[in-house]
């Protein structure tokens, strides 16, 4: 893709870079970053184009594409990402984080380090971990005030093998779906809620199609950055410490965008006429999942599940 740069003898690489989620958002503002530092850093000779609301496809297709080799670059929930890294199955399950400081340390720390690196060998380059948020529960037919509301609710779910198993444990009847397709199925009554952080819920206008909101924060869901590997190990070193210092500058911005999101989405949904249920009884919710965490501890290991806990 040499295309001469306007009076330069510059060539210039152009990649391209895709959300699932509107451009006036949390993701948006991570990929718009992340495009405009990669400029900077590397003086135009690359330019990444950014595509929104799922224009090349869904998370799973376009990780897909990704590790083929078709599109060089993505950013992705981690909801499709354990069909592909199983490692990172472990960051999906519920009530593992006490809150983003903690999450964040945990990413930024050795553990999400060093499961960056696992990447390597699926055909991908991970260049940095960013956040999607806590995620919370809609639905268009009750308020749900504890686990037992939530029990034959038929739930969109993201393609995530911890996720489903655990939304099973509280009675939900699971319905796998890519997210550029959640909006018409809530429309249409083919599901009735889905679960999201409060960031996806606004920019999504989930508002207009569900009627209830409870905070539940049951599960920490981030994003990441990725580039094809072979894509990656063709730039020069310096090149590829600019790709990696414009993904930090990316989840900078996204991480500041999710805690504004965080202090003022419940006022805004709530504007717009959603009931919110603030006052959650977390315990309750830990306590209906007993039986599926015992599950967890039995795939993970207590011993991993605990040293992440930890982290301060």
């Amino acid at each position: 893709m040499g295309l001469a740069v306007s009076g330069a003898a510059l060539a210039q690489t152009t990649m391209r870079i895709s959300i699932s989620t509107a451009q006036n958002s949390h993701q948006g503002v991570a990929i718009d970053t992340f495009a405009k530092e990669v400029e900077k850093r590397t003086g135009g000779r690359y330019k990444v184009q950014t595509f929104y609301n799922g224009a090349l496809g869904g998370e799973r297709e376009s990780i897909e594409a990704v590790q083929l080799g078709t599109q060089e670059l993505t950013f992705s929930s981690t909801g499709p990402i354990p069909n592909f890294v199983p490692e990172t199955k472990v960051l999906d399950v519920p009530f593992l984080f006490r809150d983003k400081a903690h999450a964040r340390a945990v990413l930024d720390g050795p553990i999400g380090q060093d499961m960056l690196t696992k990447f390597d060998a699926k055909g991908f380059k991970a260049l940095a971990w960013a956040e999607n948020g806590f995620r919370h529960m809609t639905n268009s037919k009750r308020d749900v005030k504890a686990p037992e509301d939530l029990k034959g609710l038929k739930m969109r779910t993201m393609e995530n093998p911890v996720h489903i198993a655990a939304y099973k444990g509280f009675g939900i009847i699971t319905t796998p779906m890519a997210f550029p397709e959640v909006f018409t199925a809530l429309q249409q009554g083919t599901v009735d809620g889905q679960e999201n952080p409060l960031s996806v819920i606004i920019s999504a206008k989930f508002d207009q199609v569900q009627k209830h909101l409870t905070l539940t924060g049951h599960v920490y869901s981030p994003c990441i950055f990725l580039m094809n590997k072979a894509a990656f190990d063709k730039l020069s070193a310096a090149d590829k410490q600019a790709f990696i210092e414009a993904a930090k500058e990316g989840t900078k911005a996204n991480r500041a965008r999710v805690d504004e999101d965080d202090a003022k989405g419940v006022a805004d949904l709530r504007a717009k006429g959603m009931t919110v249920i603030d006052n959650v009884d977390k315990a309750k919710f830990v306590q209906a999942l007993a039986p599926v965490n015992a599950e967890f501890e039995k795939q993970f290991g207590k011993a991993t599940l605990d040293k992440i806990r930890a982290v301060k």
